[in-house]
């Protein structure tokens, strides 16, 4: 995605030249979903003086009503009109949020992931790269608009029409994105029916989750224009692979690559090896942010390719880190269990600190498993010291309180505020009656 330089001035006169009418000034809550204030164009300029005040006691994860006054402040380089809206057009910009007394909110998301960047920079690290590949499905909707549960196609990976009836969707979904400054690389029908890919261009990390919010919202936009629902649900069928987000990523230092090593067997830095290390060392405990629902952990189970195990490999996709083939300035970790359900912000914090906490202790990458992780028995995974990640979220919140570097990564404001509304939906989770437990044991009891 190539992101512009835009001044106040810029901004100001593209609006008025395009017919802009209204701006959103979007930023992130605690669990990942976009917010909008909506303002007329003639509050833009007041908005880009970062004069633009709103009530945080009303976003979830955020503060008390007593503590409410926020205030948006926009990155200009964000500034993009809605190319769906073309009477009364629409455009928007991504918000930071700022306290009255002018300090970085300490709950927003993206400012929590610009801290974790601070330190990697400290470090000599001036860029995290990440090439995020959010995965969904597309489902019909019934005449009042609601999804239903009828998949839209029975296609499979790579399948074409007239197998894959999601293609004009999501082409139109690449058409959108282009033209919002997006640089695709492929798109592709995924391997259960119904699902699909869209793989766009890495860029830095706050570009990067930008980019999958930014992302999100088209793909719901368009597909609601096509009379579907897309859900970035990791999983919402039994019986078919979930929805993943697998983020490749790399660390640079200016124009250097610090993951790659010319004279390694493997193409991998002393530097890459830390900080796989690092991240599968806190892998457990991140989970809690990386795969953040009850329904994650439907996904990250044997059989479906979702990574199930604290592992890597160069050659093999049942680990949880994978090393693709591209070397030199391409080098780079893939981590395939976080899902789109995820705050982006927050997701690519937690690998980063966990990543960094490898290279600053020269933490030992174990050796790679390059069997099929899914056959081996528990014995011989154990004999491996193979860990799998955790069976459900309450599971991954224990982990996630019982690590210190992913708990300083997030903060105190965001990590009280995180658990507290993870525990609640566990609970309800825990307490409601599902359908499944009435088919088994109705008639039997």
């Amino acid at each position: 995605m190539t992101q512009p330089t835009y001044t106040k001035d810029d901004i100001l006169r593209i609006a008025k030249d395009e017919n802009v009418r209204f701006i959103r000034l979007q930023f992130t809550d605690l669990l990942g979903t976009i917010k909008n204030v909506e303002i007329p164009l003639s509050q833009l300029e007041k908005a880009l003086d970062n004069k633009m005040m709103f009530d945080g006691s009303s976003i979830e994860g955020y503060v008390r009503i007593e503590e409410s006054d926020m205030y948006l402040y926009p990155d200009l380089g964000t500034w993009v009109i809605f190319p769906w809206v073309t009477e009364d057009r629409v455009a928007r910009l991504i918000c930071d949020i700022y306290l009255p007394d002018g300090r970085p909110f300490p709950g927003d998301p993206r400012g929590i992931l610009k801290r974790a960047l601070k330190e990697a920079e400290d470090m000599g690290y001036t860029a995290m790269n990440v090439g995020p590949e959010p995965e969904f499905f597309l489902f019909k909707t019934d005449e009042k608009g609601n999804p239903t549960m009828e998949l839209n196609d029975q296609g499979g990976y790579f399948d074409l029409a007239p197998t894959d009836l999601g293609e004009n969707c999501r082409r139109e979904i690449v058409l959108t994105l282009e033209e919002m400054g997006f640089e695709i690389e492929a798109s592709h029908h995924e391997v259960a029916p119904g699902q699909h890919e869209i793989d766009f261009k890495y860029a830095d990390a706050i570009k990067a989750a930008d980019q999958i919010q930014t992302f999100k919202l088209v793909v719901k936009t368009i597909a609601r224009q096509h009379g579907l629902h897309a859900t970035f649900m990791p999983k919402p069928l039994f019986g078919v692979n979930g929805s993943g987000m697998h983020c490749h990523q790399s660390l640079f230092k200016g124009n250097e690559n610090a993951f790659f090593d010319d004279s390694d067997k493997l193409g991998l830095s002393e530097t890459a090896r830390h900080y796989m290390a690092g991240v599968l060392k806190h892998a457990r405990a991140f989970a809690a942010i990386t795969n953040p629902t009850v329904n994650s952990y439907k996904r990250l189970v044997p059989g479906y390719e979702a990574p199930c195990y604290v592992a890597w490999s160069a050659s093999n996709r049942s680990p949880m880190i994978r090393i693709p083939a591209s070397r030199g300035l391409s080098t780079r970790v893939e981590v395939r269990n976080p899902d789109p359900a995820a705050n982006p912000y927050l997701a690519l914090t937690v690998m980063l600190k966990a990543g960094l906490d490898g290279i600053q202790n020269k933490t030992a990458l174990p050796a790679p498993v390059d069997r099929n992780i899914y056959v081996m028995s528990e014995e011989e995974r154990e004999e491996q010291g193979i860990p799998s990640l955790p069976s459900d979220l309450r599971e991954a919140l224990v982990e996630l309180l019982n690590d210190e570097v992913i708990c300083e990564a997030l903060g105190d404001h965001a990590l009280a505020h995180f658990i507290e509304l993870k525990e609640i939906e566990w609970d309800m989770y825990r307490t409601q009656i599902h359908p499944w437990e009435r088919d088994q044991y109705m008639t039997l009891y």
